[in-house]
């Protein structure tokens, strides 16, 4: 089981003292990939122009662009809310970026209370995320937020 309150303390400890949130956000999807078991992606889409721009990540090659409302992470962040998706083919407009996913979370970003990204994690395990994994990845997004600057995306 994955210790979420310890994830959370170290990506604290890693991005309190630097400004530039791509290193932060970097940092933050090797660690998640590194310490969650059965994962095949885990990083961040920034808002960039009213869409979704591929940011840091670790895994294979993924679709750089995503509409808001489109897929699960534009239906995140166009809904500012938590995706939990036991089977991604199921999921009415799921975009296959990589065909060896069957389970994904995707957790908004904020700043001032405005979506500015999401936390995308893939795995080629159906059914591989629970509540429990919603509840430590938003602490985790949660702390973040609460130490990085974001003011350099546009939201617009």
């Amino acid at each position: 089981m994955t210790d979420y309150k310890l994830l959370a303390a170290q990506i604290k400890a890693m991005a309190e003292d630097e400004p530039n949130f791509i290193s932060v956000l970097s940092n933050a999807s090797a660690l998640l990939y590194e310490d969650i078991e059965d994962l095949n992606w885990a990083g961040f889409y920034l808002m960039d122009k009213g869409s979704l721009l591929l940011g840091p990540f670790q895994g294979k090659v993924a679709c750089i662009r995503i509409q808001l409302g489109k897929g699960v992470c534009g239906t995140a962040a166009g809904n500012d809310e938590t995706q939990l998706v036991a089977n991604v083919h199921e999921f009415a407009g799921h975009i296959a970026c990589d065909s060896a996913s069957n389970s994904e979370i995707v957790v908004p970003l904020h700043k001032d209370g405005k979506v500015v990204g999401v936390l995308d994690i893939d795995s080629p395990s159906l059914n591989r995320f629970n509540e429990d994994d919603k509840a430590g990845l938003e602490l985790f997004v949660k702390t973040i937020e609460e130490v990085t600057d974001f003011s350099a995306i546009s939201l617009s």
